[in-house]
């Protein structure tokens, strides 16, 4: 069944990376490849203080299943996870975390990329970033 074999999910809690790659299990399975997007600190030549990530979530979620589903369809893997965060991030969160378990590395890879990049253009999730303030110099005093 393709619900047991690929899962999209949201959280407003942290993603715990390390838990995720552990229950990625399957004696089939010849690779593992994994992404996290961490929040970083500058965008655009600006100061990053945090982000905030927002969901539509009745969509996001079946959206964000159709991508999964997608990914069974056109790459030869075996199972795919992704998570992605909702709410107030800090500098260095993890943001969506991906993996996915293939016979091989190469579709293992590619499957990965899709779905980052399927997730960032299809499902209805916002990102507001929040800026450090500007330090504006003082005019001089005589």
């Amino acid at each position: 069944m393709e619900a047991d074999r690929a899962r999209f999910e949201l959280t407003a809690g942290p993603i715990d990376a390390a838990h995720l790659t552990g229950a990625l299990a399957d004696s089939a399975a010849g690779a593992c490849v994994t992404f996290e997007g961490r929040v970083r600190d500058h965008n655009d030549g600006r100061v990053v203080s945090s982000l905030e990530y927002e969901a539509y979530e009745r969509m996001a979620l079946r959206e964000g299943a159709a991508v999964m589903v997608a990914a069974l369809e056109q790459f030869p893997i075996i199972s795919a996870v992704c998570v992605h965060r909702t709410g107030h991030l800090s500098i260095g969160d993890t943001a969506v975390w991906i993996g996915v378990l293939s016979a091989h590395r190469d579709e293992a890879f590619a499957a990965c990329r899709y779905i980052i990049d399927e997730v960032k253009s299809r499902v209805p999730i916002w990102k507001s970033e929040h800026f450090a303030p500007e330090i504006v110099p003082r005019p001089e005093t005589v």
